[in-house]
């Protein structure tokens, strides 16, 4: 631990197949591999990022994330977390009960929106980095996610011709969650399964764009070392470091770095070579 204040970002869209598994969990080891410490925090109830980096099925994990939102305090977030395959990353496990943790928050909870925050408080400070991996949906866990979180990047699959749908909705959402959490930062859309060479790459990018005001530097390209590596349990760089989409990961982690006035602990040259994708 660096000593600096930890950096909760949610990773959101409401889109399903727009890359937030594969963002977190990729991001989350790219920022372990630098040296820093991050907890994943698995808000899905398919939890693939819990299949990918988890070293037990979520359904052999007895504590998990529905166990953090509507547990007690004095017995949690310690208890729910785990090691995962992944150097210096953590999980909190989901689970398919979290379908289920919505409709209960709203009826215990006097604020429904802000128990994960709320469950969350000890361990800041505790790791350098929490990636919270959400749901398709903007629902009851999306909302505790960005009411959590101080920053959020927000992935649009740019191959798609629909990779912008319901943005508006997104945007809309966020106006209402900063009413409880004004100082959540939008880092920026980040543009996945991206191809330069395609019109509708080009045309998404545009639209990104012009919604959000800010894109970020880094593209992730479509790969299929990606489902390599959650097949292994590793990041696409202990797959293949020399892979266009490991490289990319690697930009990502710098650049997300560089927002966030983070030191970035890897070589210069390695750097280098990985923002040239």
């Amino acid at each position: 631990m660096s000593g600096i204040a930890t950096k909760v970002i949610a990773i959101t869209n409401h889109k399903g197949g727009c890359g937030k598994t594969t963002t977190a969990v990729q991001l989350a080891a790219e920022l372990g591999r630098q040296g820093y410490s991050v907890l994943l925090v698995d808000l899905d109830p398919q939890s693939n990022a819990s299949l990918h980096v988890g070293k037990l099925h979520p359904s052999e994990v007895l504590v998990n994330a529905s166990q953090l939102l509507l547990g007690d305090l004095d017995l949690l977030p310690r208890a729910v977390i785990e090691e995962t395959e992944i150097p210096n990353v953590s999980l909190i496990c989901g689970h398919l009960s979290l379908n289920e943790v919505e409709e209960k928050l709203r009826d215990q909870s006097p604020r429904p929106n802000e128990e994960l925050k709320e469950k969350l408080a000890p361990t800041l400070g505790v790791f350098d980095f929490i990636i919270i991996d959400t749901p398709p949906s903007l629902k009851l866990l999306t909302s505790n996610a960005l009411a959590a979180a101080t920053h959020i990047i927000i992935p649009i699959e740019s191959g798609s011709q629909y990779g912008m749908y319901g943005v508006s909705d997104l945007v809309k959402h966020l106006e209402k969650v900063k009413r409880i959490n004004p100082k959540l930062v939008v880092l920026g859309a980040l543009l996945t399964k991206h191809d330069d060479r395609t019109s509708v790459s080009k045309i998404i990018e545009n639209a990104a764009r012009q919604e959000f005001g800010v894109i970020l530097n880094t593209k992730i390209p479509s790969s299929t070392k990606v489902n390599q590596a959650a097949m292994v349990k590793s990041s696409v760089h202990q797959v293949d470091r020399s892979a266009k989409v490991a490289r990319a990961f690697t930009a990502l982690a710098a650049e997300i770095c560089e927002k966030l006035n983070m030191p970035v602990m890897r070589h210069e040259a390695e750097l280098e070579e990985s923002s040239n994708v």
